[in-house]
């Protein structure tokens, strides 16, 4: 019987996907393997179970405040790991880092359920399992946020598992948990039906302690605990299976969550994910360590489909910018974690960061949006709204209030001495070597992937909309030159009145996202660019709608109120889905002066309200505002 041993002489010399898949199969289809067969010579099934919006909420992390019995034993038994992070603070784009291999900012995939497409050449990693003879399934979750490859598992439903593959195969499944989603604060359960006692719960110091807030946090920690629940139950049915020992086993969540400030967000509480690792003994020759230790290697999602790769033998792909950390094509220790924040539904942002194993650098690139614009998602939440209420009275401190605040466009955290991140350490002059370090290390990510989330979201759909190329490969073009852009937009957002006469100077540049960075600089700058006026006026009829959206913000904090919100009235208009978003973003911080637009921003909202397409949810909270500003009058 011929067998492939991960560690043969001649599974390292063929080590292609497809043809160890034929081989492997073929000897699979004789018959179940000999008895005289050791499992440490077949291929190892992989079992993921992944939770939704959870930090490390998690007893073997040391919340004492957690009830996590299921998985503090999964951490005794395998490697627990103390620095891993998801791409993105929400769900969609992590995923698409997970499936990919990639960062979303370099497929043009970072912006939240855009679903625009990547290059044919990037396949899902479970395709390259199954070429390699494995079953694979996933229950049930996908929200790649791209263009789905469905045929990539052999199983993905709600009834997907692994007992469905033929005799002897090797399989490789999700199980998906959304029992700690976000959505599981919303609907409210009472005190005394809570495990967690409200009264006892920890908060976080930028958290007021509200009574929705500890509410919230209790409810949270109870949902944690019915997750570690469900994955005690995955586990006990792969041990009565028969298959634990032949079975690596990974348990991790999406992305940190879930109360205000966490999911969504560039910190440790929306990055911060647990990840646990079992190796079964047969399978020990593929750990880092000995079951019960830690590992405190840099670990991101752009890490995963790379390590599954290199735990199975097959080759990784060039194309994939992640580094295994498993398995015989594992890399040294990678020095930095990379994380980005892109539009959270309805709101636009830009966030890019860089983590080593003891700061958080995190530069803003729209500094003059405040970390708590309105999402309406996010706002079905009790404690958020407290936290508003909280806000708006004036009863907060400092921490509390720097959430309604804008941002500054560096931070930098101490994560170990600071692990809420509420010290900005970027102004400090015993840390400004470090601050460069890291400024200058997402600097060179940036230009080594070619992020492409320079560009304004409207001319990213309309890239994506030609069916001719993606925005991956249109971010390697000459109309793309990310060393031009780059520089411009790092003086556009550092609030410094020295780059603004060469602001204006860019104002008239040839290409478009320059004008647009140029022209964002002159809005951060707000009355410092005084001298842009009669330039930034000109831009009111450029030939790119999103430039004409950021010339007239600009005007608007220069004195031009009319004509700025006439053309964000007529942007509302615009056949670009995401031109009337960012209009919509815009007028929302106008306040009354906005309300001339309000007969347009009604018309994008529909009778039917079960729709809530991101321009339709933005509509609906500027026109709830308008209306009633106008009825006060």
């Amino acid at each position: 019987m011929l067998r492939l041993t991960i560690g043969s002489p001649f599974f390292k010399i063929i080590n292609l996907g497809r043809l160890v898949g034929l081989l492997a199969i073929l000897a699979w289809s004789c018959s179940v393997p000999e008895q005289t067969e050791t499992v440490a010579e077949r291929l190892p099934n992989i079992l993921w179970i992944t939770s939704e919006d959870n930090s490390p909420f998690i007893g073997a992390y040391g919340d004492t405040f957690a009830t996590t019995p299921n998985i503090d034993r999964l951490a005794i038994e395998g490697v627990r790991y103390t620095n891993a992070f998801s791409a993105a603070p929400v769900c969609a784009p992590s995923r698409n880092a997970l499936i990919t291999g990639m960062y979303p900012n370099s497929l043009g995939t970072e912006h939240m359920r855009s679903n625009y497409p990547v290059p044919d050449f990037v396949r899902f990693y479970p395709a390259y399992l199954k070429e390699a003879g494995y079953y694979c399934t996933n229950n049930v979750k996908k929200d790649y946020n791209t263009v789905d490859q469905p045929n990539v598992w052999d199983e993905s439903s709600r009834e997907a598992t692994y007992k469905n593959r033929a005799p002897g195969q090797p399989f490789f499944a999700i199980f998906n948990f959304t029992t700690s989603h976000e959505s599981s604060i919303h609907s409210f359960i009472p005190n005394d039906s809570l495990m967690h006692d409200p009264a006892t719960v920890p908060i976080p110091p930028y958290h007021p302690r509200t009574p929705e807030m500890e509410h919230d946090w209790a409810q949270y920690y109870d949902r944690v605990q019915q997750m570690d629940a469900q994955v005690g139950q995955v586990l006990q049915e792969l041990e009565e299976s028969g298959l634990a020992d032949s079975t690596i086993v990974f348990y991790y969540s999406d992305h940190g969550g879930v109360v205000g400030r966490s999911k969504r967000f560039i910190y440790e509480s929306g990055l911060h994910i647990p990840l646990v690792i079992r190796f079964p003994e047969a399978y020990q020759h593929l750990a880092p360590s000995a079951p019960g230790t830690t590992n405190d290697r840099l670990v991101t999602f752009v890490d995963f489909a790379p390590t599954l790769l290199s735990l199975v033998g097959v080759t990784v792909p060039d194309y994939m910018q992640g580094n295994a950390f498993l398995g015989e094509q594992a890399t040294e220790p990678q020095p930095y974690a990379y994380n980005f924040r892109g539009r959270m539904d309805e709101r636009f942002d830009m966030v890019r960061s860089v983590r080593n194993k003891q700061y958080r650098y995190a530069r803003n690139y729209l500094p003059h949006k405040i970390y708590a614009q309105f999402i309406e998602y996010l706002w079905r939440a009790p404690s958020m709204r407290s936290w508003e209420e909280a806000y708006l009275a004036g009863e907060l401190n400092d921490v509390q209030s720097a959430f309604f605040r804008e941002k500054p466009a560096e931070e930098l955290y101490d994560v170990i001495a600071d692990p809420h991140n509420i010290n900005n350490l970027a102004d400090d002059p015993e840390h400004q070597e470090i601050l460069a370090k890291l400024r200058e290390a997402n600097q060179q990510w940036l230009i080594s992937i070619r992020d492409v989330g320079f560009m304004p979201e409207p001319m990213m759909l309309d890239v994506a909309s030609d069916s001719s190329t993606t925005l991956y490969e249109f971010a390697r073009t000459e109309a793309y030159s990310l060393e031009d852009i780059l520089p411009v937009a790092e003086k556009a957002t550092m609030r410094d009145p020295q780059y603004v006469p060469d602001l204006i100077n860019q104002l008239n540049h040839e290409n478009p996202v320059i004008r647009y960075w140029a022209a964002t600089g002159c809005r951060i700058l707000a009355e410092h660019a005084g001298a842009a006026k009669d330039k930034l006026q000109t831009l009111l009829d450029d030939s790119e709608v999103s430039v004409q959206i950021a010339a007239a913000e600009a005007l608007y904090h220069l004195g031009e109120k009319q004509s700025a919100v006439n053309t964000l009235r007529e942007a509302l208009g615009d056949d670009n889905l995401m031109a009337r978003v960012q209009a919509l973003n815009v007028l929302e911080t106008m306040h009354e002066d906005a309300l001339p637009s309000l007969d347009m921003v009604e018309k994008i909202i529909p009778e039917d309200e079960e729709q809530r397409g991101y321009d339709v949810r933005a509509a609906r909270q500027l026109a709830d505002k308008l209306t009633e500003m106008k009825q006060s009058r």
